[in-house]
């Protein structure tokens, strides 16, 4: 191992903004049997569809509204 490394060549990671966090999440057994059989209709894996979902409604800044 180098004792320096020279750094003034790098560029930014082109990834940051693709970065994933694991989560837990209890989800309604009904929710999870819908985003299956998307994936099975889709041919994405259902975790994939949830987090499109998630990501599509946070970009469109979607609120919950209680009734």
């Amino acid at each position: 191992m180098k004792a320096e490394y020279d750094f003034s060549n790098a560029r930014p990671n082109p990834y940051v903004d693709k970065l994933r966090r694991p989560v837990t999440l209890n989800l309604d057994t009904y929710v999870v049997d819908y985003f299956k059989r998307e994936a099975d209709r889709t041919g994405l894996p259902y975790q994939r569809l949830i987090n499109l979902f998630l990501t599509q409604c946070a970009n469109e800044q979607k609120h919950l509204e209680f009734a």
